[in-house]
Formats: structure tokens, sequence, C-alpha cells
């Protein structure tokens, strides 16, 4: 299977603090990968580099010649009081014209596009006026617009409803059974990660990579994220449960908090 994102040996920083330090990851054409870890973990990062958005300290990271990627960012990192309506959004990426001009035929793709999408006739809305789940669907489908070999998506389905998150897994699927190359960030563990065909388990370095039955595993959670947490299968699928994590992160919190305190002079 050819690769067509290789990252070997890669490491990021920032100033002097490296996000990412000897990642080695290749995606291989027809994959559908899951990468997740902990808050600050480099999930965000490992996609910046592969889009060439912020640079390798060391390592590298090579993109097939000739393959498009599109990218889905994070909804929390968008200004969506810019003034731009949903098609002017998808228009952006057809960028071989004036912008934000747009053919009859390529209105006919983004109202096909947005349909899919459960957002059908919302191309001359502003984006501002639309609900967080209309907004990261409009992103998800500006990437759709370009004709992506490999799409990115920064954690999809943050800040969604339950419904419209089976939503977009169920428009991943179809987009990877068309033959759509995913790559997406994800802190859902039993939502979303459970049902990918391949996880990696990222804090700074890869812990593992495989299949949720090889990666969600006491042990690989453990590591990547610094607590125990238990894990439970129902239906022949893993069930990650999180309280102990949660609990352990108040406790480090609150110790780290009493140390401090003993510091200070009285």
């Amino acid at each position: 299977m050819i690769n067509l994102i290789r990252c070997d040996a890669l490491s990021v920083a920032y100033e002097t603090s490296f996000a990412l330090e000897n990642v080695t990851m290749h995606v291989r054409r027809g994959d559908f990968v899951g990468i997740v870890g902990p808050s600050g973990s480099g999930k965000t990062s490992l996609l910046k580099a592969i889009t060439g958005a912020v640079p390798a300290a060391r390592g590298s990271v090579e993109v097939l010649r000739g393959t498009r990627i599109g990218y889905v960012p994070q909804v929390e990192s968008v200004d969506w009081n810019f003034p731009i309506t949903v098609g002017e959004v998808l228009a952006m990426t057809r960028t071989r014209r004036r912008w934000p001009t747009v053919t009859k035929t390529e209105r006919q793709e983004m109202a096909e596009v947005l349909e899919s999408l459960g957002i059908g006739g919302l191309q001359d809305r502003h984006i501002r006026e639309l609900s967080g789940g209309q907004q990261q669907r409009v992103f998800v489908a500006r990437a759709m617009f370009g004709n992506p070999d490999v799409l990115l998506l920064d954690e999809p389905t943050s800040g969604v409803d339950v419904r419209t998150r089976h939503e977009v897994l169920h428009l991943l699927h179809d987009l990877h059974g068309k033959g759509t190359t995913i790559v997406l960030t994800t802190h859902d563990l039993n939502g979303l990660a459970s049902h990918l065909p391949r996880l990696v388990c990222l804090n700074r370095e890869v812990i593992a990579d495989g299949s949720p039955r090889e990666t969600l595993i006491p042990e690989v959670l453990e590591r990547t994220y610094g607590a125990p947490l238990h894990v439970l299968e129902h239906g022949g699928m893993p069930i990650v449960l999180d309280h102990d994590y949660e609990a352990s992160e108040l406790i480090r919190e609150t110790a780290h908090q009493l140390r401090v305190e003993r510091k200070q002079p009285r």
C-alpha cells in the first residue's frame, strides 16, 4: 500500500518547549486513523506539521507529490464573527479564480455537499448565525468541497450533540468507503475512537499504533494519559472509564498546590 504521508523521527518545538518528539507515523492510501491523547499531547501540532503550518525541528514530514489535503480545524479556533457566508467559506477552497465567484456547476456541488451534511439551504447564511453543530459541519463541507485525497480533522466532534456526532461519524465512514484517506484527532475514546479501524496513542511521542482492541487497553492508556483507566468490553468493543483519570488529575493538582503553599514564606 502506498504511503501518502510519512512522519519520520518528527519533532516539533514552540520556542524552547517540544510539542512532539521523535514521532514516526505513516499514513497509507485508504487508511482511517484516529489520533488520541490528553490535552497538550501534540495532536494538533502533528496535523499542522503534516499541512506544513508548523516546521519540523528535527526529523521530517513527507507528503506524496500530488496528494490533495483537506483540513478541518477545531471549531474553537475559528473567528465566527468574520463577515462571510457559508457559500463563501466553501468557495475559498477554489483559489484558482477570483474568490468568491463560483460557477453554476460548483454552486450545485456546494448544495449537494451541504445537503449530505444535513445543512442544505444554508449557502447564503452568515456563519455567526449557525449553531455549533452547523458550524462544525460547514468546515467539514469546506474540506470535502476541495476534493481531498486525505482529510485531516482536528476534533471533528468537539462541542456537538450526540446526534451530530453520529452523523459526522457516519459521514466520515461514507467518505472513507468512497476512497478518502482520513486522519483525525479526538478526545472521545468511546463515541468516536473505538469505532475506528486504527488508533495512534500520542503523548508527545507515539505510545502505541494499532486497532482499538490493541490500543485501548489499560497499560497503553496509562502510559498515554499518565493515570490508570479502566476498560470494559461491550458488544465486542472496548469501553474506557475515565473517572479515575479525572480524580487522579484533581489529586495531582491539589498536591501540587499544597507543595507550593508550603514553600511560600509565612
